[in-house]
């Protein structure tokens, strides 16, 4: 079997989630913030982005972080650029940890129009994804936001995301399609209802051998996507933590049956630079078992 099959067999049948280690450019220094590593302890953007991969390889690198609880890991591709131990990331995760990387491939978002803010352009999409391809890499992620519950900008953001999708897939790669609710929309719950019928008219449109994954927000009715987790296109149906706490996010999460995590913040909840090893170790451990409980539902 090839990589990519034997990466494909790996989310499709074992059990796990999905860590998201992709905050790019605009949310770098927040999460260094949030690990103890404040604006005046680096210089400029490449300076970040090392301490940023620094924080990176401290997760990927820990005893705790393993294919045995982790299916896969979403890469920014400044990370993907740059090696673990000697070795290209995305290589090292499938190499020596048996964790399938993803790379995260928009450009940010554009302005709020219709309720809504549409992904960015992206351009050089087509070389970016056989540089990926050349890594190991075996899918990709990309993110829009849904504000409100205008049907228009909703219609708008899922045919956006699927258009590119299936240009992701023609090139041999499994995309994650993630329209996000956010969690302060104000009509949250008519809004993943439209959200929903968007998702059910483009999956069914897709061909037999169009093959996609979606990250959604925890949604407030229980198993609303059922569905999208059961239908023929879809590989896995994963979840964002949008900003709950990792407490509420997995009490949440462990409503929607076949629904897994694939969280970022909620993930390195606790961690920090300042802490020891084993105190690094045991608080991510700690995290990584709490969510692989609320995935297994």
């Amino acid at each position: 079997m090839s990589s990519f099959e034997n990466q494909l067999e790996k989310v499709q049948t074992r059990p796990g989630f999905v860590a998201a280690l992709d905050q790019s450019g605009g949310s770098t220094p927040k999460a260094l913030r949030l690990y103890g590593v404040s604006e005046d302890a680096y210089d400029g953007e490449e300076e970040m982005f090392r301490r940023v991969h620094e924080m990176r390889t401290r997760i990927i690198t820990s005893p705790a972080f393993g294919g045995d609880r982790i299916l896969a890991a979403i890469l920014f591709e400044n990370t993907m650029d740059r090696e673990i131990e000697g070795k290209p990331t995305a290589r090292f995760l499938w190499e020596e940890k048996n964790i399938v990387p993803i790379l995260k491939v928009d450009k940010g978002l554009a302005d709020v129009e219709n309720g809504v803010q549409l992904m960015k352009p992206i351009p050089n999409l087509e070389p970016l994804l056989q540089k990926a391809k050349l890594n190991g890499v075996f899918g990709t992620k990309m993110r829009s936001v849904i504000k409100e519950a205008n049907p228009a900008g909703i219609a708008a953001i899922v045919g956006q995301q699927f258009e590119i999708g299936r240009q992701i897939v023609s090139l041999g790669l499994v995309p994650i399609i993630e329209p996000e609710v956010d969690i302060h929309c104000p009509d949250k719950a008519e809004a993943e209802s439209l959200l929903h019928a968007e998702l059910i008219k483009q999956l069914d449109a897709l061909n037999d051998n169009e093959l996609v994954m979606l990250k959604l927000t925890l949604p407030e009715q229980d198993n609303l996507y059922a569905d999208c987790i059961a239908h023929p296109r879809v590989l896995k149906v994963v979840a964002l933590s949008g900003g709950y706490s990792r407490e509420e996010a997995n009490e949440r999460l462990a409503r929607q049956n076949g629904m897994i995590a694939s969280f970022s913040r909620a993930l390195s909840e606790g961690l920090s630079a300042q802490q020891s090893d084993p105190a690094f170790n045991d608080t991510l451990d700690a995290s990584i078992a709490s969510i692989f409980e609320a995935s297994n539902t």
